[in-house]
């Protein structure tokens, strides 16, 4: 580990950090909310294993994909093949799928406090779980939504009602050329509104979103603010991670909070305001609520 960063050690007294991180809760201004995959992750959504044997054991067995992620670059050879895997996957990660009991202990934990929810989780969780939709931002896109490939214009479009007809009629891992789907505006093809490269579509609604953060951001700059980290892992940490450190360091009433299982560290220059707890996320909360 780079000598610039503190981790979370296990001569640390857990039952003493999570009564620290409570009463930092309690009392704090506002509270702003990093959730990573490892969130959804604790909340049972995960990308590999028995849901993939349960929901996309099909692909498995005739493409050798063992998790979701390496499935969502895998090269079908057939666009009936693509799509039948995408509708798949907005299906069981998205309408499917339920939060976990650690999305409600949050709320339950902020709901009466002045909090923004920014993720880079793409699977709704949170609004499904209660959170204010006005208090949320989707920063890497929606498996509810498609967009162009190329794309002809910055507009996402929902896509429920496509979806499930598709599930209906998927066979042998294909879905009917019929169905599918064609960008609205120059007939070409579409693809899932997620950020995976340039091409990804911030759309009036990912702006107004943006906007909204960084207004609360600025509102409370100089309170006593808890940045709150939950499962943000390494692979994108300059969208809440890094930015949190940074705000952090710049004020000295802010505190820095990490729950990560195997993952709770923190930058040493704001060492002595942060809490660090090397846990799951969905017991980590549970006890908090409990105090």
């Amino acid at each position: 580990m780079s000598s610039w960063i503190t981790i979370a050690t296990s001569t640390e007294n857990y039952s003493e950090l999570i009564k620290k991180l409570r009463k930092e809760i309690d009392t704090a201004d506002a509270i702003v909310i990093g959730a990573g995959s490892g969130m959804s992750t604790s909340a049972g959504l995960v990308y590999e294993g028995e849901r993939v044997d349960e929901y996309f054991g099909d692909f498995k067995n005739k493409y050798g994909i063992e998790n979701l992620y390496a499935g969502s670059f895998y090269p079908f050879e057939t666009k009936e093949e693509y799509w039948a895997w995408w509708a798949r996957m907005a299906h069981f990660n998205r309408y499917a799928a339920e939060p976990g009991q650690n999305h409600f202990d949050l709320l339950e934990l902020v709901k009466n406090k002045e909090y923004f929810v920014i993720t880079t989780n793409v699977d709704h969780l949170f609004q499904k779980a209660g959170f204010d939709k006005e208090r949320l931002f989707y920063t890497q896109g929606d498996y509810g939504l498609w967009q162009c490939a190329k794309p002809c214009t910055q507009t996402n479009y929902g896509n429920k009602e496509l979806v499930y007809e598709m599930l209906e009629r998927i066979e042998d891992c294909k879905i009917p050329t019929e169905l599918i789907p064609k960008c609205p505006v120059c007939g070409g093809p579409m693809r899932t509104n997620l950020r995976d490269d340039d091409r990804f579509v911030q759309d009036e609604g990912w702006y107004a979103a943006a906007d909204r953060y960084e207004k609360f951001l600025n509102e409370h700059i100089n309170d006593h603010v808890l940045y709150l980290d939950l499962g943000i892992g390494w692979n994108t940490p300059s969208i809440m991670k890094i930015p949190f450190w940074r705000m952090t360091k710049a004020n000295p009433k802010a505190v820095y909070a990490c729950i990560n299982l195997g993952e709770a560290f923190t930058h040493k220059e704001i060492e002595d305001q942060s809490i660090l707890i090397d846990g799951d996320i969905l017991k980590v909360l549970a006890d908090i609520k409990e105090l």
